[in-house]
């Protein structure tokens, strides 16, 4: 196909063509990043916490957790196909395994930065260890939490258009069906909505971090004060 003459017109009607396809293509790009990303939070914010309880625990996970993130995706996946199979499965446990350290990190790094002086006024008010942490530690450290979720959706969105590689679905379908047809309008259809899921995603959970960020000063402000000593009469 000549590709040099391509137009936006042509994009445009090539995508109302091959909307049917496109859209589950899509559906199927936002349905592994969802269960990946909700996987390594409901794990990741665990492990954060325990992180922020013991150094060495904190030691053994974050640098477990940084070796996964360093490994590159195409061979992460292709070490879990020979494992799993070919398939979406395959996908999803690797951004699973991919988005682990940002958001145990961030975790971690989130429950440390509170203030010790908030810890021991709620001690003083008869707080227990998982009423500091419901109530106090972690409404405080949600913003560096989101951060953390943030990246990893960015990274996701990225990850999964090289799922087609092992037999996953999603947007890189069309993006390597035009690649070995030499086809721009197939690779635009596929790049494009993959890049602005992207921006998407990073804009909206941006959003969500500043409000957890104007929550956390809410909170700071509504915390109780550590209490001070009577003066002896």
């Amino acid at each position: 196909m000549e590709n040099e003459h391509l137009t936006f017109a042509d994009f445009l009607s090539y995508v109302s063509r091959n909307q049917g396809l496109l859209w589950e293509y899509f559906i199927q790009h936002i349905t592994m990043v969802v269960i990946g990303l909700g996987l390594a939070f409901i794990v990741g914010v665990p492990l954060g916490i325990l992180c922020s309880k013991s150094k060495w625990a904190a030691k053994i996970i974050l640098f477990i957790t940084n070796i996964l993130q360093v490994v590159p995706s195409l061979a992460m996946l292709v070490v879990l196909m020979l494992w799993l199979g070919l398939g979406t499965k395959t996908v999803m446990v690797g951004l699973f395994l991919y988005s682990l350290n940002p958001i145990a990190r961030n975790t971690y790094v989130g429950l440390k930065q509170v203030d010790a002086s908030y810890l021991e006024s709620g001690k003083g008010i008869g707080m227990s260890p998982l009423q500091l942490l419901v109530k106090v530690r972690f409404p405080l450290s949600l913003t560096y939490i989101m951060s953390g979720l943030r990246i990893a959706a960015v990274i996701a969105v990225g990850v999964v258009t090289i799922a087609p590689l092992v037999g996953g679905g999603g947007l890189g379908r069309e993006i390597y069906a035009g690649l070995n047809s030499n086809n721009s309008l197939r690779i635009f259809a596929g790049a494009i909505p993959a890049a602005v899921l992207a921006i998407v995603a990073d804009l909206v959970l941006g959003m969500l971090q500043r409000k957890a960020d104007l929550t956390k000063r809410k909170s700071a402000v509504a915390a109780p004060s550590p209490a001070t000593p009577k003066k002896l009469a």
